[in-house]
């Protein structure tokens, strides 16, 4: 007979708890949302797993893509039957994985905020050692972790195919760049390091994979699991990328703990980063405190600390480069996310007085 799963084995513990007492959720079961589809989800509840859908209230009152499930998320359900759930509302997040979304939304704009997941204790960035690596990505991924609360670690995929020599480069580059970061390096081919892998993942703890497209996210799950779950393809010998199939964000339970699948990303935009982005940098925001002016732009003033540690060595220019560039994306987005929070509030007064005046005047409606 199967032993069935607790709750605790499915991520739950004291902060969902607490959070459903104080919403007055207790009549209702708790479930995790493992995927989503069109609309639909699947939740996973001590019981079994079901299809469920959100009320026709969620929906009308959602202002965001926020006020909506995702994977991770702990909700409060009223089950159908044996397979079927509806969604009551989400429980207050712990940690929420977010980007801006790298593709063109309905307006053309790029200033959507999509949910990658939530709930995560360890994000597992994952670079292939060929094309794909890049100390700029790895920032960019740690300062989306690291914005959400999230502690991000690295998985340097694919290095059976370099040289030992071009390896150990590689692994001292990241060292540098991320000295007290977790840095595992596998092979799916010959499974190195797939035994440090599993060591990393504890029992009850929830772990997202993130990275481009073929860097072998679903092929390194496949692995853990023991089983192939997640479709893969090989790699193409024209591009020297992975083809792989994962179109949806898809939650397995390991043995010792609980693992998210996500498809390939293709941008990285920073959203609402600027708390990421200064854990990330923080020897850069102890050096800006050192210079001789206030409002030193760290261009060309003298006695700049930060030029100064350029010039000796101390700090990377590279890093810095990116640095600047990652700030930069973090306020343009906070602008643009301001200004709309404001045309929305306008509007909002807008409607409120025309109501006051309708009413004022005697319209049939009031």
């Amino acid at each position: 007979m199967e032993k069935q799963i607790t709750l605790e084995e499915l991520g739950y513990n004291e902060f969902f708890e607490s959070n459903r007492k104080k919403l007055g959720w207790e009549v209702f079961s708790v479930a995790r949302v493992t995927s989503e589809h069109r609309g639909a989800y699947k939740v996973k509840d001590t019981e079994g797993e079901y299809l469920a859908k959100i009320t026709g209230k969620q929906m009308f009152n959602a202002a965001s893509r926020q006020d909506f499930p995702a994977v991770g998320d702990w909700v409060a359900i009223t089950k159908q039957d044996e397979k079927q759930a509806v969604i009551q509302g989400i429980l207050p997040r712990a940690t929420i994985i977010q980007r801006k979304h790298g593709d063109k939304n309905k307006t053309g704009g790029k200033d959507e905020t999509q949910i990658i997941a939530t709930n995560v204790d360890v994000a597992f960035i994952v670079e292939s050692v060929n094309r794909d690596f890049s100390l700029n990505r790895f920032d960019r991924y740690f300062a989306i972790a690291q914005a959400g609360k999230v502690k991000p670690a690295i998985i340097l995929n694919k290095i059976d195919l370099i040289p030992q020599p071009e390896l150990e480069e590689k692994l001292n580059q990241l060292r540098l760049r991320f000295p007290e970061s977790t840095i595992i390096s596998t092979s799916t081919t010959s499974q190195q390091g797939l035994a440090e892998l599993r060591n990393h993942i504890e029992k009850n703890k929830t772990y997202c994979f993130l990275g481009s497209s073929g860097v072998g996210k679903s092929s390194l799950i496949n692995l853990l699991l023991g089983r192939e779950v997640t479709e893969t393809k090989d790699i193409s010998s024209y591009s020297d990328r992975g083809k792989h199939t994962t179109t949806v964000r898809q939650m397995y339970f390991l043995p010792t703990g609980i693992v998210i699948d996500n498809p390939g990303m293709r941008e990285v935009g920073s959203a609402d980063a600027d708390e990421g982005l200064d854990d990330l940098f923080e020897e850069i925001n102890i050096l800006a405190a050192q210079c001789k002016y206030a409002d030193c732009t760290h261009t060309h003033e003298p006695d700049c600390a930060i030029l100064n540690a350029i010039q000796s060595g101390e700090l990377d220019k590279e890093k810095y480069d990116n640095y600047l560039s990652l700030k930069k994306e973090a306020q343009f987005y906070k602008k643009t996310s301001y200004e709309k929070k404001q045309k929305d509030r306008n509007f909002g007064k807008y409607l409120k007085k025309a109501k006051k005046d309708l009413k004022k005047f005697g319209h049939k409606d009031y």
